[in-house]
């Protein structure tokens, strides 16, 4: 999972990032609001984590500019001002939670989980498309009653599928997908990963989009 986090604190994003990362998501870091509204257009995030007091003024009007816009991504705003008004102010411009500075990482990591059920309407910790059944929490995958052993990053790379069932992702994609991974920087690593789920799996379940990407097929069975 994607998270684009929102800080000017260097020092207190590099830990933030580390952390998440270690939880096994995916973060970009951006500094200021600009930032921040350029890298929502270009990638896909499945939620923002953003700091309110960004030094290019009050990220509340970064809320309701994305909002105003369309734009679903989950935010969760971070605050070191405990004000009520504050608060209010923050979630009627459109973000989905609040956590004040300092943050609690595994409280942080509780919002994170509860924000991205909500948004795909998943009542748990379990992720199921077709046959597939795999358990964000403790990382586990089941395939037609069997389990499954994935690598940490077949892991990712198919809740990533799984996330987006049916719908292309590109090789740009899944490239930003496996700087997650710790830089991984070979030509055909995500083609490897691939292969080894169509071998761990079933070789229908991923489908190649020559020329634009790949996209996990949840009718399978029928092709």
């Amino acid at each position: 999972m994607r998270i684009l986090l929102v800080e000017d604190d260097i020092s207190l994003a590099k830990g933030m990032a580390f952390r998440l990362k270690k939880m096994g998501y995916q973060p970009e870091h951006c500094i200021n609001g600009s930032q921040a509204k350029s890298a929502l257009k270009t990638s896909h995030f499945d939620l923002m984590i953003l700091d309110l007091g960004l030094p290019d003024g009050f990220a509340t009007r970064l809320i309701r500019s994305i909002r105003k816009e369309g734009g679903l991504v989950p935010i969760l705003v971070l605050t070191a001002q405990d004000e009520l008004a504050i608060k209010l102010d923050a979630l009627n411009s459109g973000a989905d939670d609040f956590l004040v500075k300092p943050v609690d990482i595994l409280e942080l990591e509780a919002r994170i989980r509860v924000l991205c059920r909500r948004s795909t309407n998943r009542r748990d910790d379990l992720l199921q498309v077709a046959d597939i059944e795999i358990d964000l929490n403790r990382m586990f995958c089941h395939f037609q009653s069997r389990t499954i052993e994935l690598t940490r990053r077949e892991f990712m790379l198919l809740k990533a599928f799984m996330l987006n069932a049916d719908r292309i992702l590109s090789r740009q994609q899944l490239d930003e997908l496996s700087h997650g991974w710790g830089g991984e920087t070979e030509s055909n690593a995500i083609e490897v990963h691939i292969h080894s789920l169509r071998k761990k799996l079933t070789p229908t379940i991923i489908k190649t989009v020559r020329g634009v990407g790949y996209k996990l097929n949840s009718r399978y069975a029928d092709k």
